[in-house]
């Protein structure tokens, strides 16, 4: 399933919404270091991947946007070990 990826600039966080929820990860700019903090799927939505997926998407914007991602949160570290094939998007 394919979800539309929104910057919401002012919260610092991309998010998904999905069926009144969202789903998001939270991140600090420190000058185009991109310091993923915290990542947020919603019970409803839980075990569906969507973790995965939303991050997918944030290190492609990232990328896009010529920034480097950090690991700061539980979940994106475990996935940067997880998917070395991926350092490219990270610091």
């Amino acid at each position: 399933m394919s979800y539309t990826l929104i910057h919401n600039a002012n919260a610092c966080q991309y998010e998904y919404h999905i069926d009144g929820y969202i789903a998001y990860i939270i991140y600090d700019d420190q000058n185009g270091e991109m310091h993923l903090t915290h990542t947020f799927v919603p019970d409803e939505l839980a075990g569906k991947g969507l973790a995965k997926t939303l991050l997918e998407d944030v290190l492609e914007q990232i990328k896009k946007d010529n920034k480097k991602a950090v690991a700061q949160c539980t979940y994106i570290i475990k996935y940067q070990e997880k998917h070395p094939e991926k350092s490219d998007f990270f610091v």
